[in-house]
């Protein structure tokens, strides 16, 4: 038999119902990057995103313990889609709970991002930084869609279904949003 880092996603399934915990580990490890990403620049918190990503993984576990999985052999797809409702769920959630603000400002999002802010720019640079900034300034659809296609990798059709729109509506968000993203990169002088 193969090792478990050459099975397909389906085997690793299989695999996992059928008692093996570690083509689980596999799984998780093949596509965690992907899955974080696309959450982390949805929530634009890391914190948040990290839980976010634990609660995505304990539905995948549930769902695929009691062999409701429909097994297409697009694991990813469907745990982004899981990942993307997570997130709608949250903001739903947030939009119902007063926050504490300070004027138009919600002080507990300016800490968490000036943290967020020193962590990238260690970590990752400072034209990193500005262009995450300058994709947080685009609308929540536009941004929504370029996170979907850059950061987690897929197609149009995906997206579309995931975001519950068109393709034309997926791709329009994404010209547009690129537009947008452009000026601002012109206009602040970043040069990738």
């Amino acid at each position: 038999m193969k090792p478990l880092q050459q099975l397909l996603d389906t085997d690793l399934i299989r695999a996992f119902q059928e008692g093996n915990s570690n083509a689980l580990q596999v799984l998780i490890n093949r596509y965690k990057e992907k899955i974080y990403s696309s959450i982390f620049f949805l929530v634009k918190d890391k914190y948040l995103a990290e839980d976010l990503f634990q609660e995505v993984f304990i539905k995948v576990i549930d769902t695929l313990r009691s062999n409701r999985y429909n097994e297409e052999g697009k694991f990813l797809q469907w745990a982004l889609r899981i990942s993307h409702n997570l997130c709608v769920d949250h903001f739903r959630k947030v939009k119902r709970t007063k926050i504490i603000s300070s004027g138009d400002s919600n002080i507990f999002e300016m800490i968490n991002t000036n943290v967020e802010a020193a962590d990238h720019r260690l970590v990752q640079g400072q034209t990193h930084e500005r262009i995450r900034r300058m994709l947080e300034l685009l609308s929540e659809e536009q941004r929504e869609v370029i996170v979907l296609r850059h950061y987690a990798d897929m197609s149009f059709k995906e997206i579309a279904t995931i975001t519950n729109t068109s393709i034309n509506t997926a791709l329009g968000r994404m010209r547009y949003g690129l537009i947008n993203l452009r000026k601002m990169m012109m206009e602040n002088q970043v040069v990738l």
